[in-house]
């Protein structure tokens, strides 16, 4: 296995910012405590309150694909939870780190 990192940007739909925010911290805890885990942080840009962006590490590539297809947390956040609140997904990084 080989560390894996990830960067993910979502944007907000316009007014839906608090529901938004709401629904990716309600994510974080148990993704933190998903097997394979390293680093689950959330963070939102200064400069626009409606980009979020997620941070990630894991252990390996097949621990962040059961993360985001198999946990309840993330199939909520999808089906029940905010990605209703979603405009879009400005970007997704699979990420190797270099130094």
């Amino acid at each position: 296995m080989s560390d894996f990192f990830i960067g993910v940007s979502l944007y907000a739909k316009d007014g839906r910012e608090d529901e938004l925010r709401a629904s990716l911290i309600a994510v974080v805890a148990p993704s933190r405590q998903d097997e394979g885990c390293l680093r689950y942080e959330l963070f939102a840009d200064q400069a626009d309150p409606r980009r979020f962006i997620f941070l990630e590490h894991w252990a390996s590539a097949e621990a962040q694909h059961r993360h985001h297809t198999q946990t309840e947390h993330i199939r909520h956040f999808e089906k029940d939870g905010g990605a209703s609140a979603v405009e879009k997904y400005e970007y997704v990084y699979t990420l190797n780190r270099i130094a």
